[in-house]
């Protein structure tokens, strides 16, 4: 199946995720869905990386005008441009600013699942405090890196993170 032809959701109601950037890497890569090639937007500086699996949500368009963005939990990396099959945990509602200039920014998270290991992590609430500060912090230090500001909102559940997918969903469909 073409990549653009790819929707949000596979047939089990599971999100599709590209895997963009792998968990442990330095690089910030963004798939492009018209080329199918990955492009390099960025290189972190030593000792940052991270945390988890970085990924673009296929059939979305956010404000942007890019796919949306999604962090997927999971133990272990998996290659730049792998489709995984995830489940929906929250959203971190937050705010960017640059320059006085203010904008959303939320940032999706999900649970990289499958038949044979499903995810026992069904919220951000679920996923701990600890967790939750460290997601938060390297959020801020990214943004700092481009001159900007990340502020946490409000961390929310699976049933806003599925509006705000489906509502990125419409705009997609609104475009083509």
């Amino acid at each position: 199946m073409n990549t653009k032809q790819l929707g949000p959701f596979s047939e089990k109601s599971l999100l599709n995720v590209i895997v963009e950037t792998p968990k442990g890497c330095r690089n910030k890569y963004a798939y492009d869905f018209e080329t199918g090639f990955l492009r390099l937007k960025k290189v972190l500086p030593a000792g940052m990386v991270f945390p988890f699996d970085f990924g673009a949500i296929p059939g979305t368009v956010a404000e942007d005008g890019d796919p949306l963005d999604v962090l997927v939990l999971m133990e272990d990396p998996v290659p730049a441009g792998c489709l995984v099959q995830a489940e929906l945990i929250g959203v971190i509602e937050a705010e960017q600013s640059e320059d006085g200039e203010k904008e959303r920014n939320d940032r999706l998270v999900a649970v990289a699942t499958s038949k044979e290991r499903p995810s026992e992590v069904k919220s951000l609430k679920n996923l701990g405090s600890k967790a939750r500060e460290e997601l938060e912090a390297f959020f801020i230090s990214y943004n700092r890196l481009s001159g900007k500001k990340f502020r946490v909102l409000n961390y929310a559940g699976p049933k806003t993170a599925l509006k705000l997918v489906k509502k990125n969903q419409v705009r997609a469909k609104k475009k083509r």
